[in-house]
């Protein structure tokens, strides 16, 4: 009678062991679709917004940059990565610049900071700055308010100027701000003004370069629509009201019409002698070569 209930408890075990098994496949069987499609929502969700951060900050912070493509790579449940390739106009000819390899999780973006904060070259003769992966030089802007750099405002209009059969982008800075109209009837009709240079951080850049980012926005044929676009990009950008340079620049042009906003700078392309015309100019405090060329017969520059 004790092993026939022993063989009874035992059945009865199994059998409860059976369900909890059944019944935990389909838990997991129902609950699968359910982690897969939450997985999948909030990575694209987080996708998105990378998206998004990443043509904003092309918008208003990369000076004559160029976003050929941005696609998603490596995407799964979890995140993935968004790749971004892109170059720079110089006059019609187009050079290549350094892609962005971004990141996202559920919760998380991440820009390539990496990327789009230039190198530095040191050594006893010079000092510039240059892309990381093409290797070519940067075009650096000089805040006016800022009178001591670590290397000194280099203006390099004479050697651009000398190089024959190239286009050059230059990014000129001003001895003090500017409004479009006063910049346009200094800059001859043969190079082109591409890129508006506004604001930037004020900072200690005697003792090396802070690699403080630069806000401006590209110049169209309709000056004030682009305009309206880069003021609404920067209040979107610092949302948080946390950047006190973005924050300066609303609050002093708030009730400004576009014709009396001052501009520090602009980023010029052209042939490169067509530089000859600018060269020691009172307006100009620094000029700086950035991509270059050379003219081939089969592309014709667009000035």
């Amino acid at each position: 009678m004790e092993s026939s209930l022993n063989d009874a408890l035992k059945k009865a075990k199994r059998k409860h062991l059976l369900k909890i098994i059944i019944t935990s496949i389909i838990v997991v069987l129902i609950l699968l679709p359910i982690f897969y499609k939450t997985g999948n929502y909030f990575a694209a969700k987080s996708s998105t917004k990378l998206h998004g951060k990443l043509f904003l900050h092309n918008a208003i912070a990369e000076p004559n940059i160029y976003i050929d493509s941005q696609v998603t790579s490596s995407s799964s449940m979890f995140g993935g990565n968004i790749i971004t390739n892109r170059s720079k106009n110089i006059n019609g000819y187009v050079v290549q610049w350094s892609t962005l390899t971004s990141s996202y999780d559920w919760f998380r973006v991440n820009i390539d900071t990496n990327e789009l904060v230039p190198g530095f070259h040191w050594s006893d003769t010079e000092f510039y700055e240059y892309d990381k992966q093409t290797k070519s030089k940067s075009a650096t802007f000089y805040h006016p308010s800022i009178k001591k750099y670590y290397d000194g405002v280099q203006n390099e209009l004479g050697e651009v100027s000398e190089m024959e059969n190239h286009v050059a982008e230059v990014a000129i800075s001003f001895d003090k701000p500017y409004t479009l109209q006063e910049i346009q009837a200094k800059i001859p009709d043969n190079l082109n003004i591409v890129w508006l240079y506004m604001a930037s951080p004020i900072r200690d850049e005697s003792k090396g370069p802070a690699g403080m980012p630069v806000y401006g926005f590209e110049l169209s044929d309709n000056p004030k629509e682009s305009y309206s676009s880069f003021v609404d990009g920067l209040k979107e950008y610092d949302s948080n009201w946390d950047d006190e340079t973005i924050q300066e620049f609303l609050k002093v042009n708030k009730n400004k019409q576009f014709g009396e906003v001052k501009i520090l700078g602009v980023m010029l392309t052209g042939k490169t002698n067509n530089f000859k015309a600018i060269e020691n100019q009172d307006f100009i405090r620094g000029a700086s070569v950035g991509a270059t060329a050379q003219i081939v017969p089969y592309i014709k520059p667009e000035k």
